[in-house]
Order: structure tokens, then sequence, then C-alpha cells
């Protein structure tokens, strides 16, 4: 599922045609789906580009860590919230820089459109990965990288395809 937040940039700043204009593309689905993969191959195909890995907020934390769960603590959803802000901050800078953006991270329910809706100078666009949970299950497996060991597949998947706007999957409506 691909939507464009239908954001259009404003006369100001520096100027661009309409190929190299710095853009942001957000692409989610749940672990092991290839965010990364699709993410890094998008960026390597853009002219100035940034691939902005929104977990590595998550990773930095050294202790006080709360992990995500199927029911989560709010200390753990307060900590998303800040992963998520921290890397819209770090997504603007680049932007601002005149990179085009292509941020990939778990971001299901409301918190994607918390992410893709943020007042923007640039055109949004948000790419949901959503194959079916079997077949993620088994991509998982065979990875030496272990997803988010306290949530399963099944865990997002439900997440993703159940909580507005995660109703995506399948669908070509933008967001």
């Amino acid at each position: 599922m691909i939507a464009d937040s239908n954001r259009r940039p404003s006369s100001g700043g520096a100027a661009h045609s309409g190929t190299d204009m710095p853009k942001l593309i957000v692409i989610t689905g749940v672990m092991a789906v290839g965010k990364s993969a699709v993410a890094q191959a998008v960026a390597e195909r853009l002219l100035r580009s940034v691939h902005l890995r929104g977990d590595i907020f998550r990773r930095m934390i050294v202790n006080g860590r709360a992990e995500m769960s199927a029911e989560p603590t709010e200390a753990a959803l307060e900590l998303l919230r800040l992963r998520y802000r921290i890397a819209g901050m770090v997504a603007d800078q680049y932007l601002a820089a005149g990179f085009t953006v292509v941020y990939q991270d778990v971001i299901l329910g409301r918190y994607l459109d918390e992410v893709l809706f943020q007042p923007r100078q640039v055109p949004v666009y948000g790419v949901v990965l959503c194959p079916r949970s079997e077949v993620v299950t088994a991509r998982d497996a065979a990875r030496e990288k272990r997803g988010h060991h306290l949530m399963t597949v099944e865990d997002l998947d439900r997440v993703l395809r159940t909580e507005p706007p995660g109703a995506v999957c399948g669908s070509t409506t933008p967001i």
C-alpha cells in the first residue's frame, strides 16, 4: 500500500525540480517484512537521500528501556512516542538540507497517522509492507536478526490490519 499525504511544498526555500525536491518516504510494516531492504533500495535510487532507521533510537537507550509488548506499559508507549519524535526531528534536519529521507520503522495504528500527518513543507509518502503473517514468520525464522521478542509477528500483524489507519493492507486508498 502506498499513500500520499497530499502535502505540497510551500513556495519558500530553494527551488527544486519535481524529481529532485526533497520528500519524506515512510516505509513501515511488521518486523521481518523487509523494511530495511526496501528502504535501502529506494534510497540508493535517489539522487540525494538518507536511509533513516528509526529503531536506532530505541537501541541507543542503554539503561531504562521499556520494551514494547502485546500489552505495553505506559513507559513503553512513552518511549515509542519519543523514538518517533526524535526520528521526525532528524528527518526534518535532513529534509531542510535538501535530502530525501527514506524513514523505516515499525509504525502501526494511530502512530502512523501521527508520523505521516505532521506538518511539513515537503511531500510525504507512506508505504506499508504487509504480506501474510505466515510469510513473515518464515522469513523471521530464517534470519539472524531477531525482531521484537516480546511481540509475535501475529500480534503485530493484528495491529497492522485492524487498528486505524492500519486496515490499509491490500488497499490503495490514501491514508
